[in-house]
């Protein structure tokens, strides 16, 4: 049976995951890896299309005029006495010099790029990273040395998403291998009390295959955009109940007298 066939099983059948538990270690890692990558679909989807709007609304909003700013020894200067704030529908642009803006005031904006008093501020779908001028030290920027940076930045940005999603996709792969490390020692206690002779290779298995049904379900609500309260938990819970029906599907061995 591929893979493909065993996700669809995995969604309903705790009677067809026990039978899983006979194959090969190298099958249910590729398993695993594939639960990963439709795990990872939405959130590469986002940060992608929150880049490219980025960059499109940056081009369009510096068609406006910009004023002038220098980066020297760290810090951001300008004659501005309060933050020059242009916005439009997808898109923030910020410089200020005077030490108001901060990450925490652009929490209210899913895109934003902020130059403030010793640091920029990207904001993409949410998510802020921070840059430390002091990386710049010994450099002087201008207004013009950032527009040419961001024409740098929209030519490289196919490489920088492939290497970012790369990047997203193997620790979400690492998160995963450790929820199925952690169930399986979760399936060695649930065979204990069921009875059952298996070894930890059996439950590490089927700990991989009782996680589908929370990850496609996760996968579907962060395709909506919808958060879901208590989504750790309740994605342990849910895995943790499906582990368990799959091992009470698993015939216990005969009693000898």
């Amino acid at each position: 049976m591929s893979i493909f066939k065993q996700l669809i099983k995995s969604l309903y059948s705790t009677k067809d995951m026990a039978k899983f538990r006979f194959q090969g270690i190298g099958k249910t890692i590729l398993f695993v890896f594939l639960l990963s990558l439709i795990s990872a679909i939405p959130s590469g989807l986002y940060m992608s299309t929150g880049l490219v709007n980025g960059i499109n609304s940056l081009q369009t909003i510096f068609e406006d005029e910009i004023p002038s700013f220098t980066i020297e020894n760290g810090t951001l200067s300008s004659a501005l006495k309060e933050p020059f704030i242009r916005e439009n529908d997808q898109f923030v642009f910020i410089i200020d010099s005077s030490g108001y803006t901060t990450v925490k005031n652009l929490q209210e904006y899913e895109n934003a790029l902020a130059l403030i008093q010793d640091e920029v501020i990207i904001r993409t779908n949410n998510q802020s990273q921070t840059i430390d001028y002091q990386m710049f030290e010994g450099v002087l920027m201008n207004e013009e040395d950032v527009v040419q940076l961001i024409h740098t930045f929209e030519s490289l940005m196919p490489i920088m998403l492939t290497v970012m999603m790369i990047i997203m996709y193997l620790v979400i792969s690492f998160i995963s291998f450790l929820q199925v490390a952690i169930l399986a020692i979760l399936g060695l206690i649930l065979k204990n009390v069921l009875g059952l002779r298996l070894k930890y290779r059996h439950t590490w298995i089927l700990a991989a295959y009782s996680m589908t049904i929370p990850t496609i379900f996760f996968t579907i609500m962060a395709a909506l955009d919808i958060q879901v309260p208590y989504g750790g938990p309740l994605n342990w819970f849910v895995s943790t109940i499906v582990l368990y029906l799959a091992l009470k599907e698993i015939p216990r061995p005969k009693q000898t007298r």
